[in-house]
């Protein structure tokens, strides 16, 4: 069966900017009837093959889209940069071109450089869904956020949503804006002066520490280390102090609002290891409805 230009588009995740609300509330809908199903293992993927491409490290992601595609029967191809030929000199477009070759029905891709997968999608002919690209866009945890939002409030309209951290390097605040503000979310950053993304600033504004707190929803961010040129960080104490969510902070959240964050964390840095475990944490539950909305977003990518 060939598939066209028009249906692999469809197919495709490449982010939540360009995607309807229809499209996205189908996503949701179709993760909330996988989560339903007591059984494990609905092979409704039988004999197509997914390949999971990082380039970028990612354990958590990378089990997650694993978890989904075996819980739908799909034969599951792994792929990790740092044992690859990619260290040789090939390049990302060759080793996509080289699976795509063999006969894989969809990829999954985790890059560190902005824009090159839409670049990608544009000269393969099988489906791309983005696992994060550069500081772009993170779509399938944009959902799963909104997907624990939705479980927890019934509605996203009206809820009010504080991302607090590095908004500069983040791809996850950047999808969950896009998306959210779909659905009629009040989205708000919180960041200091040099993690600030001026870009986004026309989008959701940027609002100090205690107004933040006031959200539905207060979203904590990894400080992302490793992206830093050297001095953006002074000290994780410091950082702690000013924009890290202490039990001190957590305890004058309103009894409703729930706490999130993308994970890994950097406990007792962004946010306090007690916290974390607090009732009030969702981040926990946010992994596990990764699977089912991963699950969603392949069944839509390969099913006949």
């Amino acid at each position: 069966m060939i598939t066209t230009a028009s249906q692999l588009k469809e197919r495709s995740l490449l982010g939540l900017k360009e995607l309807s609300r229809n499209e996205i509330e189908s996503i949701l809908d179709r993760a909330h009837y996988w989560e339903s199903q007591p059984e494990k293992l609905v092979p409704v993927l039988q004999s197509r093959f997914a390949a999971n491409m990082f380039f970028e490290n990612s354990t958590r992601t990378r089990f997650s889209f694993e978890m989904a595609e075996k819980r739908l029967g799909a034969q599951v191809l792994n792929f990790s940069a740092a044992a690859s030929s990619v260290e040789k000199g090939e390049s990302i477009y060759d080793t996509v071109r080289t699976l795509e070759s063999m006969g894989i029905d969809a990829g999954v891709i985790r890059l560190k450089p902005a824009g090159v997968l839409q670049e990608l999608a544009e000269k393969v002919s099988v489906p791309l869904v983005n696992a994060g690209d550069g500081n772009n866009e993170h779509p399938t945890q944009a959902l799963l956020d909104l997907y624990t939002m939705r479980k927890t409030f019934g509605e996203l309209k009206g809820l009010r949503v504080s991302i607090i951290g590095d908004i500069l390097h983040s791809r996850v605040a950047r999808s969950n804006l896009w998306a959210l503000q779909k659905f009629g979310a009040k989205v708000s950053f919180c960041a200091p002066d040099n993690m600030q993304a001026p870009d986004l600033a026309a989008y959701a504004p940027y609002v100090p520490m205690q107004e933040a707190l006031q959200a539905d929803v207060v979203m904590m961010l990894r400080v992302q280390l490793e992206r830093h040129a050297e001095g953006m960080l002074r000290s994780a104490d410091e950082y702690r102090e000013q924009y890290g969510l202490t039990e001190k902070r957590a305890a004058n959240l309103k009894p409703g609002t729930i706490i999130m964050h993308p994970a890994p964390v950097n406990r007792n840095v962004e946010i306090d290891s007690a916290v974390v475990e607090s009732e009030q944490s969702r981040i926990f539950p946010q992994m596990a409805n990764g699977v089912p909305i991963r699950m969603a977003v392949m069944e839509r990518a390969m099913k006949l």
